[in-house]
């Protein structure tokens, strides 16, 4: 099935020379389907990369998915126009009425502040809490798990000595379960990050299931309310050169940073990245979709709760 995504977001045309079928609101009014409705709470600083790395992954399902754009007000995207925000996206405020089958919440270049620091604090753990009664399973990536696992349920953060760059290997720790199925014994996936949460603190909340963790990146997987909250530490969303550009960027600005660990290949930057983790990137956000959202939400979305 396709996605059906807002009129004229420029991820259409890029999915589409990717050869992923994707149709646009005006068509999708003509099909008697009831779509699965995602919303994405996009916070990261280059919003078109973001909503085209996420749009990819979910258009790996035969589900059709009706895909939409939050946005905060107390924060404004200084690395995106403003005309993309006005046309694609809209205010939590417009939203919080509406019911969703789905919702994604991404990372956000803020991890090394306090979270009662973000200027946006307040506003995000009010969607936090929103998202209990009006989302059948809410997805939070990398800093925004984080930020989840601390609000609902007092989970710290803690700074590492340096930053955790690169791709590395995981495993699961329930394989039968089904948000792994399909999964390999063993998995990749990028991480980018200052911070981390430690096992310890997720073992001690009986609320919590610990689904997956590296020996080199730690917890990487936390499943909350029997699956209607998963926080994952890394980056499965990220395009074959997302980290290359981040690693640049850095080196650029004279910034300190190493080389992102078991990703170019023969550690050279010249030589461009081995892809290690879109299999299980694809596998993960489709069986989200697929026995979190898809099997578990109600026919007539007004009934979540």
């Amino acid at each position: 099935m396709p996605l059906n995504l807002p009129d004229r977001l420029p991820a259409i045309e890029i999915l589409k020379e990717e050869n992923i079928f994707v149709i646009d609101n005006s068509r999708a009014t003509q099909q008697d389907i009831r779509p699965l409705r995602i919303v994405v709470l996009n916070l990261m600083p280059l919003k078109i990369t973001t909503e085209t790395d996420i749009v990819r992954l979910l258009s790996n399902t035969p589900l059709q998915l009706e895909i939409s754009f939050m946005k905060i007000k107390s924060h404004t995207s200084k690395n995106t126009p403003i005309e993309h925000m006005e046309t694609f996206y809209t205010d939590f405020e417009q939203m919080r009425s509406e019911k969703y089958d789905g919702l994604i919440i991404t990372g956000a270049p803020v991890e090394q502040m306090d979270f009662e620091e973000v200027s946006y604090w307040n506003e995000i753990t009010e969607i936090f809490d929103w998202s209990r009664t009006h989302v059948t399973s809410t997805f939070y990536i990398c800093w925004a798990a984080q930020a989840g696992l601390y609000h609902h349920y007092g989970v710290p953060k803690y700074p590492l000595d340096k930053k955790l760059f690169g791709v590395f290997e995981h495993r699961p720790l329930n394989p039968l379960h089904s948000i792994f199925r399909g999964f390999d014994d063993v998995f990749y996936a990028p991480h980018s990050r200052h911070t981390e949460i430690r096992r310890e603190d997720i073992m001690k909340i009986p609320e919590l299931t610990l689904l997956s963790e590296s020996a080199e990146a730690g917890v990487y997987m936390v499943m909350g309310r029997g699956g209607r909250e998963f926080f994952v530490t890394g980056h499965s969303e990220y395009s074959p050169l997302t980290l290359d550009m981040e690693y640049r960027r850095d080196v650029e600005k004279e910034l300190p940073i190493n080389l992102p660990e078991n990703y170019y290949v023969d550690d050279d930057p010249n030589k461009g990245p081995v892809v290690r983790w879109r299999g299980h990137a694809n596998l993960l956000f489709s069986n989200w979709l697929n026995y979190f959202v898809y099997q578990e939400t109600p026919f007539n979305i007004e009934d979540i709760k």
